[in-house]
């Protein structure tokens, strides 16, 4: 007997309808499943088998066909033992209710409970926007899927619950029982003693999303500074935080309650990282750390010691706020719209800038170390910001520093301005502006343009550099809730763009 059930796969991050398809045929007892599978699913033959017989039904001895269509992609993933296990009791006459008429995902264990899967957000929307308003899902997948409106989350944790489902005895997930969410922040700003100049300049940059340079000698504070910016940037929409909720879901990575993640992501790769590691690949690509790190931030600690190769690999990220990852199973484009925080010493030994320590680096090596950090990708940074040591007298003091709550109140207001600006645009933060828009928003007094003139021309700045400047500029002054640029803002915005100063300076 031939019987149908609907369920979803995978594709990068976004998911498609996959029907399933199971007959008995003519032959000697075998189990075999056609349709582009990976090893995954092929194993899946022996958990399905234990999980049926151990939730007290047959699988009689008899040769299965499992079809999963369209055959054109590949199909991955343990989510289809659910829909598969459904339709061998369907096809063996051991249930007779139409489990064509409710998609569902999940995969079993021997004895016959549902896990939870991977990217079931995606298959959610994938299934709403298809058309339809039910779904089954595992259990512990019941808050990620209520996150879209609109349609019916059936939770189940073994075989049984889902054949109530389909029988009608079975109530769908109400949302009224979603936990609130209590935003926090492991790191503060209340915690950081001195570093005026870095703290503003962070405050910028996260006003603005603009990407960062931290250099400075070892152990001031570069990493504590660093771990610190998501508790300054403004939460996220519920647009952002489902596709960011997509991306985590769909690597596997979500949090154990299922939660929406509302909160800037933030990812701290190791300097040993792979290229494929970094922007994602792999056999059947999967996300990297720069679309992990969507909407919040990538921080890239001692960014000289990252093979040459893996921060080329940063340039499309950079410039598209996408990533695109071609392989024989297919082309994945993947978001990757971050603030990059990126941290180093200034030389070898890391003490080329500091005031009381005397750099023991050969002038060749400085030269060297400085070719590192100042290469292609320190055009696509809008700021460098040199961190002191801190001093004696601040490490002691008892005086409390501003908390982050009270920085993200400054924050928020200059990204309410860049909203109201850019109302109706694709570009919501300053640092995303395009040439047009910064020649629309970013407009000079007669008197500031040759004063930017001159500087340029002075500090030999690339036109890349220059349009960074602009951008900066304006963050400052949405922070002043200034509509026009004015000079002071210029001379801020110019203070940090110092790296190749400092270096000619020694």
């Amino acid at each position: 007997m031939l019987s149908k059930t609907i369920s979803l796969g995978l594709h990068g991050i976004s998911a498609g309808r996959v029907d399933i398809e199971v007959d008995i045929m003519r032959g000697l007892p075998g189990f075999t499943i056609v349709g582009l599978p990976d090893s995954v699913i092929r194993e899946s033959r022996e958990r399905i088998r234990a999980a049926i017989e151990n939730s007290g039904y047959e699988f009689p001895p008899k040769n299965y066909i499992v079809n999963l269509a369209p055959a054109g992609f590949k199909k991955q993933g343990a989510n289809f033992d659910l829909p598969v296990a459904m339709s061998i009791l369907k096809s063996t006459q051991q249930i007779f209710c139409d489990i064509g008429s409710i998609p569902m995902v999940g995969e079993l264990s021997l004895d016959g409970r549902v896990k939870p899967v991977r990217g079931v957000i995606s298959m959610v929307i994938a299934l709403y926007r298809l058309g339809f308003r039910q779904i089954i899902v595992p259990y512990q997948n019941r808050i990620e899927a209520s996150a879209v409106e609109g349609i019916d989350i059936f939770p189940v944790e073994n075989i049984p619950m889902a054949i109530d489902v389909f029988q009608g005895e079975a109530s769908p997930f109400e949302r009224g029982e979603l936990p609130g969410r209590v935003q926090e922040y492991l790191y503060d700003f209340s915690d950081v003693r001195g570093q005026e100049n870095a703290r503003r300049g962070l405050e910028i940059a996260a006003a603005g999303m603009h990407n960062v340079l931290l250099y400075g000698a070892p152990g001031s504070g570069k990493t504590m500074l660093a771990r610190r910016m998501p508790s300054i940037m403004p939460g996220l929409s519920k647009e952002q935080a489902i596709e960011t909720t997509m991306i985590h879901s769909a690597a596997g990575i979500l949090q154990e309650n299922g939660m929406l993640i509302d909160l800037p992501p933030f990812r701290a790769p190791h300097h040993t990282a792979s290229e494929a590691a970094l922007v994602g690949g792999g056999a059947n690509p999967g996300a990297g750390e720069v679309s992990l790190a969507h909407n919040g931030v990538l921080f890239l600690d001692e960014i000289v010691e990252f093979r040459n190769n893996v921060i080329q690999a940063l340039r499309q990220p950079l410039e598209d706020r996408e990533v695109t990852v071609a392989r024989v199973a297919g082309t994945v484009t993947f978001p990757a719209d971050f603030m990059l925080v990126a941290a180093g010493n200034p030389c070898q030994c890391g003490y080329l800038f500091d005031e009381e320590i005397a750099c023991t680096c050969p002038r060749h090596k400085v030269n060297q170390y400085f070719q590192k950090i100042a290469g292609p990708v320190i055009d696509r940074i809008d700021m460098e910001l040199l961190v002191n040591r801190v001093a004696y007298r601040d490490l002691v003091e008892n005086a409390q520093s501003e908390s982050s709550a009270s920085i993200r109140e400054r924050v928020m207001r200059a990204c309410e301005i860049q909203r109201a600006r850019f109302r109706g645009a694709p570009v919501r933060f300053n640092s995303r502006m395009s040439n047009r828009e910064i020649k629309k928003y970013c407009r000079l007094d007669p008197g500031d343009e040759q004063f930017l003139e001159s500087a340029v021309k002075k500090m030999s700045i690339t036109a890349r550099s220059f349009f960074k400047i602009l951008k900066v500029a304006r963050t400052i002054a949405d922070l002043d809730s200034s509509e026009k640029i004015g000079k002071k803002h210029l001379l801020e915005a110019i203070s940090y763009k110092n790296l190749n100063r400092n270096y000619k300076m020694l």
